[in-house]
């Protein structure tokens, strides 16, 4: 056993100090970046199936933002919607050996080129056996760009990026839904993670992606500043129409599921139920309904675009250099939080 003395920083426990700023307008302000393997936005939604759904792709895809499908869509509709290119959308596996077959049939029937991306998702991104998978698959797809999480550490952001992940996730129990750290005490406080693994993956040519941990846009702007290349969010546009999950109505509102993909209800609708072994490590909530989610990427790009201004960051990709982060005991007030209308 050992400790670790050195604090380590959520969202929560920072904000961004303000700097001279030329820039005389919002508008200037360029949220593009160009990676090769990706052109837009570099905002991502959640491969969970109440945020990764085909919807929220394509209204994400309008705003050059991405996202990530969920597990769960049936063999024949995956290639139903490949048949045309997705460069925006990725593809998204486990490692077991159903999951292999799978996209081996996935991949088989679609158009070469139409899947660029593939995110490769586990829970525990420590495990060998997911590193060797990762392995394995670059091996056989020297052609597609690979996303692989998650983890919390630079030691395996590194491993991962040499085995052949192009994009590292980052984030062990960071998501409104997810109660990894509350069963099992692991984890890791989001902004340090990511600053740590963006530097590992940065020394070696590879990506990071602040995979949870989001609850305002303001996080979003202080996971950018962090070094993400990536942001993923999955509460923030959970509950729209696009996000798909259970729809129903108390005392006139009306209200979508939202739940953590280890949670004991996913286990239930995908697995049969939880096995002997497992306890579940999310929950279930419904939250009400948001409608539409183009005004929440509005919001989340509007948020972006004022942040840089605040710093005098005239592209997103700037952001870094122009980002320091003040500690403080808390980021702002919330005397009339609960009187909003």
């Amino acid at each position: 056993m050992r400790i670790d003395n050195e604090v380590k920083l959520d969202y929560a426990d920072v904000l961004i100090r303000p700097k001279r700023s030329t820039l005389d307008s919002r508008a200037k302000v360029d949220l593009n970046r160009d990676f090769g393997f990706f052109k837009g936005v570099p905002i991502i939604a959640s491969n969970m199936d109440t945020t990764g759904t085909f919807a929220m792709a394509e209204a994400l895809d309008r705003h050059g933002m991405m996202a990530c499908l969920h597990k769960h869509y049936a063999v024949a509709d995956l290639v139903e919607y490949f048949k045309v290119p997705r460069a925006r959308t990725a593809y998204s596996m486990g490692i077991t050996k159903k999951d292999w077959e799978r996209w081996k049939e996935v991949h088989g029937q679609v158009p070469a080129g139409h899947i660029g991306v593939v995110c490769i998702d586990v829970a525990n991104g420590y495990s060998e056996q997911f590193i060797h998978f990762v392995a394995k698959f670059r091996k056989e797809h020297a052609d597609l760009t690979i996303i692989a999480g998650n983890v919390v550490t630079g030691d395996i952001t590194e491993q991962l990026v040499l085995a052949g992940a192009d994009i590292v996730k980052v984030g062990i129990g960071p998501g409104s839904v997810c109660t990894t750290r509350i069963k099992t005490g692991v984890g890791y406080p989001q902004l340090s993670a990511v600053i740590e693994c963006g530097d590992a993956a940065h020394g070696l040519g590879g990506r990071v992606i602040a995979d949870g941990g989001c609850v305002t846009t303001g996080d979003v702007v202080k996971a950018f500043g962090a070094n993400a290349d990536f942001v993923m969010l999955g509460g923030m546009l959970a509950g729209h129409d696009e996000s798909g999950g259970e729809a129903v109505e108390k005392d006139g509102v009306k209200y979508r599921a939202f739940y953590g993909m280890s949670s004991e209800y996913a286990n239930e609708v995908y697995s049969g139920g939880l096995k002997d072994y497992k306890a579940a490590e999310g929950r279930k909530v419904m939250i009400p309904d948001r409608g539409g989610v183009e005004g929440t990427i509005q919001d989340i790009l509007g948020g972006l675009r004022s942040a840089c201004t605040y710093v005098g960051a005239r592209e997103l990709r700037e952001l870094p250099k122009c980002t320091t982060f003040v500690r403080v005991n808390s980021t702002h007030n919330r005397v009339y939080e609960s009187f909003e209308v």
